[in-house]
């Protein structure tokens, strides 16, 4: 997980809402920018193409197994898919980190059509003046260890037409099969004739009745805890029985489903908010809690209220009640707390309740941490946890005693430094951080 930054003493520049920001290293600048960030999407301050300079920029002033280590942490415990290849991209361009290319990009490539996203990366970064004959080394011996790994049901699932498709990877890659039924496998793929993938999105595109098609990807649980929460509308614009959607629901796994994913699925079909929410902290019951008395305070300011892509409707304050929920659960005892002109106690609900009672605790305004910390540091706790985007308006003090800021944007400065513990990102994990630290 993410690691504890230096203690900091100086200010340099200022947050986008004035607070003075602290001077922060070049590793610690780029974990801050890379593990909330969905690649090339514009943001409340920043576009997304001055976040991806921004990287391109820190990679080589931060030791190549960083680097690396960063890359594969943002794919296997943030679930990023593309801000990964990014990193890679750019290790491939200097030569003091090309030497961890090829293990780094074996491992964040984790699904068959990120084969062909990196190398359209690639070559739109400019490397593409050998692409019809050659790859770099490292590139080509990374992609082929990748390629290895996949059958013919995940070539098949993401064979799609695009400008860089699967087998162009596995010809440029020289890519060497295990056996010879990959080998079989790979010689359909290159011919084109490769068993079309039994796959709820190959279902529902040629099925002329969906209720049916549905109810079959249920029964047979053929649908993915993800592309479950995703679909629940279209399942019930479909007629598919509650009560199957209810048992799927239920006995989904949720490992690798973002927090505030579940509170999308609660706003589009809040009739399923009970599973929902039992599949959301499925995972918390059977964890150790922090000790003591836990402040948690979520940013509530305007800012917040960015959209975290183009093509999603959640919000940065979504992510944030999310992971709020989350810590309320691995505490023992909890008040959570909202800020933005003011500083407001929310109600002490559990689950999407609480994500509801944060999100209307108070108008979204200004971003007044300071006061917030402020007023807060009068009453007793064991740790202060603190989930914003770090834009506050003025100086943020220090809590008194443990005190932890989780950055779920990926600006360039913030103010969660100094006595603070500073933690980036959206996943779950980062509170698992919080209590290894503690233990």
């Amino acid at each position: 997980m993410a690691r504890v930054n230096v203690t900091a003493s100086q200010f340099l520049g200022e947050t986008h809402e004035g607070a003075p920001a602290y001077t922060i290293s070049a590793e610690q600048e780029l974990r801050r920018t890379v593990l909330a960030c969905l690649l090339w999407e514009e943001t409340f301050y920043e576009s997304g193409k001055s976040v991806a300079e921004r990287i391109a920029a820190l990679v080589p002033q931060v030791e190549p197994e960083r680097v690396a280590f960063l890359a594969i942490e943002a794919r296997s415990q943030m679930y990023l898919r593309h801000v990964p290849l990014l990193l890679v991209r750019e290790m491939t361009r200097h030569t003091s980190h090309r030497k961890f290319v090829r293990a780094t990009l074996s491992g964040v490539i984790q699904r068959a059509d990120e084969l062909a996203e990196f190398l359209a990366l690639y070559w739109a970064g400019g490397d593409r003046k050998k692409a019809k004959d050659k790859l770099a080394k490292s590139v080509q011996k990374g992609l082929a260890d990748a390629f290895v790994r996949f059958n013919a049901y995940n070539l098949a699932k993401y064979n799609r037409d695009n400008p860089v498709k699967l087998r162009d990877v596995l010809f440029l890659s020289h890519a060497k099969p295990k056996d010879s039924e990959q080998a079989a496998t790979w010689k359909q793929l290159i011919a084109g004739t490769l068993p079309t993938p039994d796959t709820w999105e190959v279902e529902l595109s040629a099925s002329k009745d969906k209720t049916a098609s549905w109810t079959r990807l249920l029964e047979e649980n053929k649908l993915g805890s993800l592309a479950l929460i995703r679909n629940l509308r279209n399942m019930v614009e479909a007629s598919v029985e509650d009560r199957l959607i209810r048992k799927a629901l239920v006995e989904m796994k949720p490992d690798k489903v973002l927090p505030f994913r579940f509170v999308a699925a609660a706003r589009i079909m809040p009739r399923f908010n009970a599973e929902l929410e039992q599949a959301m902290l499925a995972n918390l019951a059977e964890q150790a809690k922090l000790p003591g008395m836990t402040l948690v305070l979520v940013d509530v300011s305007g800012s917040m209220d960015g959209v975290l892509s183009a093509k999603s409707e959640m919000r940065r304050v979504d992510a944030a009640a999310g992971l709020a929920v989350f810590a309320r659960e691995i505490c023992e005892s909890a008040r959570v707390f909202s800020f933005s002109n003011r500083t407001v106690e929310v109600p002490a609900y559990r689950g999407l309740a609480l994500v509801d009672a944060i999100s209307k605790s108070q108008p979204h305004s200004s971003t007044e941490l300071g006061a917030a910390v402020t007023a807060l540091n009068k009453e007793k706790y064991d740790r202060l946890i603190v989930i914003t985007d770090e834009q506050a308006a003025r100086k943020v003090p220090g809590p008194n005693g443990k005190g932890y800021i989780i950055n779920v944007a990926s600006y360039k400065n913030g103010v969660g430094y100094g006595p603070w513990l500073h933690i980036d990102g959206w996943s779950e994990k980062v509170l698992d951080y919080i209590r290894a630290v503690e233990q």
